[in-house]
């Protein structure tokens, strides 16, 4: 079976889906939701773990003229995360089919476009391809966030448009300079394909500002600090499905670009602006960890939390190590298993609160819906980083890369595990205990309604006992790619022992 089908079924079942009635259209969402996810299923039952190459190739010339393929596959660096993607569309279209929607046919539309995109970009193995689909998979939720989103809605998605056509614009030349030049520079005929380009290898000072520009076309669409302006009103207006989608899923694509296309093709660059990345991914993880630990707003304590959690993969992106970027691999499924759920919970809170999302308006919502507030307890457990949960192992991993990479960093960056704890158990006690809100009418979560969070939760579950089902298969595909980076530390390494033994 081509991965292909994998792809595009998501679009092509929204498209049928939006033939029949506007009444049927969340069950048939939930339908071509599961039937994808039952086809990720079936690819990482067939994945052969302890290979560090491609499986499941589909190889097509796109545009000859430009060297351009239409090339997709799965390998350690995406298989988890294709299967991720999968299932957190699957619970966030369960979690919406409940709900009355305008236009639902349309709603549920754009929900099948985004998701044949993001497993478009996690499987591309061609770089204008991948930026293509990098592209598309944002405009559904332009509109998400314009027809559905809150009262704010028309303010954020401008903000979220200008930001985002920035990226872009830097993503679009950096890939086209990466294609041409590296063709030009090694006299071969211009390519985009990911493998091609492994081996015309750029000059240093190309891979300089080329590396830049992607850098920042990801780090806008994660979003890290100071390219986050966008977040706030962005999260904010976007309804419940469409964020939980956006925050799990969109932010780890910019992630993954960085694993699949910046570090092992300018290993050099990598290497000379690795101390500029991790102080980026430092800012952010303390930044926003002091905002989350402040802000009265519930929703954005999770969105704030992201940036953080984000700052954390991206300190094990950047480690260069094998540990770290495992463990930035594993932290990218760790966090888009519990940051669903949360916002959930949120969506399940502000309906307990008279709509409002202030934590203010909140409080003793425990005392007559003990089912949520186990659900909201455990999810809080696994968001803190609690031993045993799959988020310990994931930073326990990135920590020990960055430590060997950078200790300071490292030293400086767990306190922003200290203060995960602070903003987790805040959100959670000030929510479910204290005294009883002044606009809180107290009622347990259906089963329904609760059944997309514990799908979710036992994910986790399975993880924290065998978290080696990810890191098995990444392993092989992970020391692959920072092979090149590491061998231009060492490189760097021995010419500075050089200069030392030189010295009289």
């Amino acid at each position: 079976m081509t991965l292909s089908i994998l792809i595009w079924v998501p679009l092509a079942l929204s498209l049928v889906a939006a033939l029949l009635p506007s009444r049927l259209a969340g069950r048939a969402a939930v339908v071509w939701s599961l039937i994808t996810l039952g086809l990720a299923i079936s690819f990482v039952a067939r994945f052969k773990t302890g290979v560090a190459g491609l499986q499941f190739v589909t190889d097509k010339v796109w545009i000859s003229a430009l060297g351009i393929h239409y090339k997709v596959g799965l390998d350690g660096l995406n298989v988890a995360l294709v299967m991720t993607t999968a299932i957190i569309f699957a619970a966030a279209l369960l979690w919406s089919s409940r709900h009355e929607w305008e236009r639902p046919r349309v709603f549920y539309f754009h929900f099948g476009l985004a998701e044949s995109a993001v497993l478009g970009a996690f499987c591309a193995q061609d770089l204008a391809l991948f930026v293509a689909f990098f592209d598309l998979m944002l405009i559904p939720f332009y509109f998400l966030s314009g027809m559905w989103g809150g009262p704010d809605r028309v303010r954020a998605t401008t903000r979220l448009v200008i930001y985002t056509l920035v990226g872009s614009f830097f993503m679009l030349v950096a890939a086209i300079a990466t294609g041409v030049l590296a063709s030009s520079q090694n006299g071969a005929p211009i390519t985009f394909v990911l493998s091609a380009l492994h081996g015309l290898p750029l000059s240093h000072a190309t891979q300089t500002w080329v590396f830049l520009a992607f850098a920042v076309a990801f780090l806008v669409k994660m979003p890290l600090v100071p390219f986050h302006g966008w977040l706030p009103d962005g999260y904010k207006a976007m309804p419940i499905p469409a964020i939980a989608v956006f925050s799990a899923i969109l932010s780890k694509v910019a992630a993954y670009g960085f694993l699949r296309i910046v570090i092992p093709l300018f290993p050099y660059a990598s290497v000379h602006f690795q101390t500029l990345m991790l102080v980026i991914a430092l800012v952010s993880i303390l930044w926003a960890t002091l905002v989350a630990m402040t802000t009265p707003d519930v929703r954005l304590v999770v969105a704030y939390s992201t940036v953080a959690q984000l700052g954390f993969i991206m300190l094990g992106v950047f480690s260069l190590r094998s540990q770290g970027d495992q463990g930035a691999v594993l932290q990218m499924v760790n966090h888009a298993l519990v940051t669903a759920p949360l916002f959930f919970i949120v969506a399940a809170l502000a309906a307990r609160a008279g709509g409002s999302e202030k934590l203010a308006d909140m409080g003793g919502v425990a005392f007559r819906a003990p089912i949520l507030a186990t659900l909201f307890l455990i999810t809080t457990f696994v968001w803190l980083a609690m031993p045993g949960s799959p988020n310990f192992v994931g930073e326990f991993m990135i920590l020990l890369g960055t430590f060997n990479a950078k200790l300071p960093i490292a030293v400086l960056a767990m306190l922003g595990v200290v203060g995960a704890a602070a903003y987790a158990l805040r959100a959670f006690i000030t929510t479910m205990h204290n005294r009883v809100g002044p606009r809180v009418s107290s009622f347990d979560i259906s089963l329904v309604d609760a059944l997309p969070v514990v799908g979710l939760l036992a994910v986790i579950l399975v993880l924290a006992f065998y978290p080696q089902f990810g890191l098995k298969r990444s392993q092989p595909t992970v020391n692959a790619v920072v092979a090149p980076a590491q061998a231009q530390l060492a490189a760097q390494a021995s010419a500075t022992a050089h200069k030392v033994a030189q010295v009289p």
